[in-house]
């Protein structure tokens, strides 16, 4: 009676101790603005796009399905994956009994002075004694079942499923980015190719405006000097050829990495730069990033995740009600065995086990479970926050970019009539060769400053797109 009342109060107290381990946490929340544009409201959102219809360029389609395919980035987050379904498999499998085939045998010599030796020595069985050592044979079924009845395990599974959603967003994630990426190299290199053409062009004019200098100088009408300050900005250009030619050499293999494939040439259009962007881009409402961003979505799931691994870890405190059997065939004679029915033996067993000694461990692990919580909560504010942020920037840019190109474009024109203007008064001789030199050089720097600009608005198209959750 005395023990009853022990194990009584002592389930008692660890009952009523688990009661503060507090699991309803929360943090405080940043409401969101509604709209990305005070002037606008309209739902409806570029990212609901397929990609193959929002990029609409053949050799960059063609690009990305083959990163999708081969991408290494991509394979590892597939296989993560795999890694979470196995746990929702295990976690599943934790909650049904265990049942296992057990073939055993074992042998078992007494020591004369016990209490087994006086036992079995003075025991008979059909008119023999009973050996000694005495053989112990079995084959059959044994089961365990740790019954959930605090929810433990079935939290357990809730998390690993929140986990595996969690991981199949996250792949997303990498999709879309892999998408993004694919697409900026390509603009990267189509720029590269402008640039390349752009300073093939200005080459040709320096040789040409080295050749007039060089007659001028033939006939008293410049100097040595003149001669050299055109020979030396020719140089300037090849060697920025050079260097064009290198950077396109690496961004290739860049673009070829992506894909998963060692390097080779990458067919493209270098027209394709300067596709016309639309005017107005449909950016929708920020709460729709809830639903469209895989990251977000990916850090939602995380927390649920983490408030059935508290709860689970607060059920550990409680005690455990697990349930044992076996039965099959047992006998101390492999002959025995299988002779009658008199060899099949079974039990059963059930018990609750309460943690009473360690349970500073058990305290770790709750806690260690509600600062991840935590973590994971103030992660999800912060993913929002940065969606909305990375959103506002680029719809800013966009715009930006669209005003800086237009005024690129008109200086661009100023300093090529500037070039045809310096050369004719050049020749007249009411220009020097520096104002000449000097717009050549304008003229050229304007023109790569313009493909630059255009690189970055192709670009910014291909951000927008992604942060507003499009890609996958």
């Amino acid at each position: 009676m005395k023990l009853f009342k022990i194990i009584y109060f002592g389930l008692l107290l660890i009952v009523c101790s688990c009661k503060t381990l507090n699991t309803n946490l929360s943090i405080p929340e940043r409401e969101a603005p509604t709209s990305f544009s005070k002037t606008s409201t309209d739902t409806t959102s570029i990212a609901k796009i397929n990609w193959k219809d929002y990029f609409a360029d053949e050799h960059l389609i063609s690009l990305i399905d083959t990163a999708l395919v081969n991408n290494y980035d991509l394979q590892m987050a597939l296989q993560r994956i795999e890694i979470a379904r196995s746990g929702v498999r295990f976690s599943s499998g934790e909650l049904f009994p265990k049942i296992d085939g057990n073939i055993a045998a074992g042998s078992t010599k007494y020591a004369k002075y016990t209490e087994s030796f006086a036992g079995n020595s003075t025991t008979e069985f059909e008119g023999k004694g009973i050996p000694n050592p005495v053989e112990d044979y079995f084959l059959g079924l044994t089961a365990t079942w740790e019954v959930d009845i605090w929810g433990k395990l079935r939290n357990s599974r809730k998390a690993a499923i929140s986990n595996y959603l969690a991981s199949i967003e996250g792949n997303r994630f990498v999709m879309s980015n892999l998408i993004a990426a694919t697409a900026i190299a390509y603009y990267d290199l189509l720029a590269l190719d402008n640039e390349l053409e752009t300073l093939e062009q200005t080459i040709k004019m320096q040789h040409e405006a080295l050749e007039v200098v060089q007659l001028q100088k033939e006939v008293g009408k410049a100097n040595e000097l003149a001669v050299q300050q055109f020979q030396a900005q020719l140089l300037n250009t090849q060697a920025l050829k050079k260097n064009t030619l290198q950077q396109i050499v690496e961004t290739e293999n860049r673009v070829n990495f992506l894909l998963g494939r060692y390097p080779q040439p990458i067919e493209r259009t270098k027209e394709k730069l300067f596709r016309e962007v639309p005017q107005q881009i449909a950016f929708g409402v920020p709460s729709q990033l809830l639903l469209n961003r895989p990251d977000i979505r990916e850090a939602e799931f995380q927390v649920q995740a983490s408030k059935f691994d508290l709860k689970a870890a607060k059920a550990a405190f409680f005690p455990s009600f697990n349930i044992g059997a076996a039965i099959g065939f047992q006998a101390f004679n492999l002959k025995y065995i299988f002779q009658s029915r008199a060899s099949i033996g079974y039990a059963a067993s059930g018990g609750l086990i309460a943690p009473l000694v360690n349970r500073n461990a058990l305290k770790a692990e709750f806690n260690r479970a509600k600062a991840n919580q935590l973590t994971v909560m103030y992660n999800y504010q912060k993913t929002i926050l940065n969606g909305y942020v990375e959103v506002a920037n680029e719809l800013s840019n966009i715009q930006q970019l669209r005003d800086i190109i237009s005024l690129k474009s008109q200086e661009n024109e100023v300093l090529e009539n500037a070039i045809v203007a310096s050369k004719e008064f050049y020749r007249m001789a009411k220009a020097n060769y520096l104002e000449v030199l000097m717009a050549q050089q304008n003229s050229l720097q304007t023109k790569l400053e313009l493909i630059d600009v255009n690189k970055q608005q192709q670009i910014a198209t291909v951000n927008i797109y992604k942060v507003l959750g499009g890609g996958w």
